[in-house]
């Protein structure tokens, strides 16, 4: 017996179900744009200026290639351990696609030589230690040719003082994206935030935009503001969001985890 009839039948059986999935994909992009766009219009702005950002963490890399051949071509990843293998799976299933990794967890000085082989970006630099880890390690990795640019870096501010959340104050936001700025093998392309738990966004976003407009004095290419998630983009995209991290209004619930 060789064993094909069942290969097949596993084939299109998976095909199948990547048909499926890619329709619900397609459906949630297809409303979330709209939600961009309406918000961006509220606000006045161009939706062109908002970058849908997929946040992939707990997803399987299958569901990062559905979102490439959407047009997606950008996943944030939370924690090392998990993205390291699933970058590897989506390159090998796609390896023509040239999807940008994104790390927007809170990371651990250890893994920062893991993360400066595979991310584009960091999002969550909320310390000088950290900033002197990820120099080091993206240094490395461009002399051993795993990477050929800087690490981009987004300095992570604190809108509610929880050290277990991440962040730096932003009385010392300034600071910090001072040193990212002169660090060697990273550059400082802006802030990111996460809003605070039980509260309303708006008042919180309100104060990163003016903490956003003081850095931007300081390092005028630091253009980015990456705020706003599922149930809270339009408020982000009025205080000038220009990214917005999405993961269960795209992909669903996220799948239980045993950690």
């Amino acid at each position: 017996m060789t064993g094909l009839p069942d290969e097949q039948a596993g084939g299109a059986a998976r095909s199948h179900c990547d048909a499926a999935r890619r329709s619900e994909l397609a459906a949630a992009l297809a409303c979330l744009r709209q939600r961009i766009a309406a918000a961006c219009c509220a606000a006045g702005r161009d939706p062109a200026e908002v970058r849908l950002l997929p946040v992939t963490k707990t997803f399987p890399a299958r569901d990062v290639v559905l979102l490439t051949d959407l047009g997606l071509l950008d996943a944030a990843e939370a924690r090392d351990s998990e993205a390291a293998a699933k970058v590897a799976e989506v390159n090998a299933l796609r390896p023509a696609v040239p999807v940008r990794w994104h790390m927007v967890g809170r990371l651990q000085r250890n893994k920062a030589r893991s993360v400066a082989r595979w991310a584009v970006q960091v999002q969550s630099v909320d310390s000088p230690r950290l900033v002197q880890a990820l120099d080091r390690a993206a240094g490395l990795a461009r002399e051993a040719g795993d990477r050929q640019a800087p690490l981009s870096v987004l300095v992570q501010a604190s809108l509610d003082g929880d050290p277990r959340r991440g962040g730096c104050p932003l009385a010392e936001l300034d600071a910090l994206a001072d040193q990212v700025a002169v660090a060697p093998s990273l550059q400082l392309q802006g802030v990111m935030a996460v809003a605070p738990l039980g509260c309303p966004p708006e008042a919180a976003f309100a104060r990163l935009s003016q903490a956003v407009a003081r850095l931007r004095n300081a390092h005028p290419s630091a253009v980015e503001l990456s705020a706003g998630m599922s149930g809270d983009l339009e408020q982000a995209i009025e205080c000038g969001s220009t990214c917005v991290r999405v993961g269960t209004a795209l992909l669903g619930s996220r799948p239980l985890t045993s950690n």
